[in-house]
């Protein structure tokens, strides 16, 4: 079975998205994004909300920018080799190849998928990582905290929910982001 896998980066706060501004500095840099290209390179299917697919769609043409680095081709390359599941009510279509719409986030739907996968999952995005976590489908966390406190937002982790993890990994880089990485016990 494959595992579904939560990772974004965050605030020192816990926060995924800020409510003004940017999450702070830290995950800019060329050995950061190499990690992350790294870490995320055997996904085979990324779970995404509307807001996180229309964010993560510049990953389908990345690869054509006039002097784009070697990580940024790599990581558009990975990108576009994986499936996308878009669940959103609102988009009619969508501008990516291996990419697919449904309208309802379906905890058994995707309980099959991690069954019949034979690459892992990501859920991307706080607010449809909020409805896997409740439904007990994450079976690891990537937590790529930056050096800002933003004071509010979107958190990484839902409230009411409790989680019991076990730490696997982690990392610490020289712009001062942290890497940590859980599952589930």
């Amino acid at each position: 079975m494959a595992r579904l896998v939560y990772g974004m980066i965050t605030s020192l706060d816990g926060y995924a998205s800020a409510a003004e501004g940017d999450l702070g500095s830290g995950a800019e840099d060329e050995e950061v994004h190499t990690y992350i290209g790294d870490t995320f390179r055997h996904v085979g299917t990324y779970l995404y909300g509307r807001r996180m697919y229309e964010t993560m769609v510049f990953w389908e043409t990345a690869h054509d920018l006039p002097d784009a680095p070697p990580h940024v081709v790599q990581y558009a390359r990975d990108w576009q080799a994986a499936e996308k599941v878009v669940y959103s009510t609102t988009l009619e279509s969508v501008s990516s190849e291996r990419t697919r719409i449904e309208r309802t986030f379906d905890p058994a739907a995707v309980r099959r998928l991690k069954a019949e996968a034979t690459a892992d999952l990501t859920v991307d995005g706080p607010t449809l990582a909020a409805q896997a976590i409740a439904a007990g489908l994450v079976d690891e966390y990537h937590l790529f905290l930056t050096t800002s406190v933003v004071g509010g937002g979107t958190r990484f982790f839902p409230d009411g929910v409790r989680l019991d993890l076990e730490l696997v990994g982690q990392r610490a880089f020289d712009s001062g982001l942290l890497h940590l990485h859980y599952r589930t016990r």
